[in-house]
């Protein structure tokens, strides 16, 4: 499963969100954690429909989204994300 975070420079709640997908990709080890700021990913970021930074989507094996949270989701969001993608 992939859990990719869209960020932005000097974005404090991407910072937090940073530290939650960490805790998260601890405690699910098949997890793959991919980060891309808007700014260097600027046409993926559009492909995505990305509005705010942070935004986290959570995709399954065969890459479908399952999960997508502006803003700072939490540990257990992220972990009943990772759960459905699997």
């Amino acid at each position: 499963m992939e859990l990719t975070l869209f960020t932005s420079a000097f974005c404090e709640p991407c910072m937090q969100t940073r530290a939650v997908l960490a805790e998260a990709a601890r405690l699910v080890p098949a997890a793959t954690v991919t980060e891309l700021d808007i700014v260097r990913y600027e046409d993926r970021a559009v492909a995505e429909g990305i509005r705010t930074t942070p935004t986290v989507i959570v995709r399954d094996a065969s890459g479908a989204e399952v999960f997508r949270a502006e803003g700072v989701p939490t540990v257990q969001q992220v972990l009943v994300a990772a759960a459905k993608a699997v």
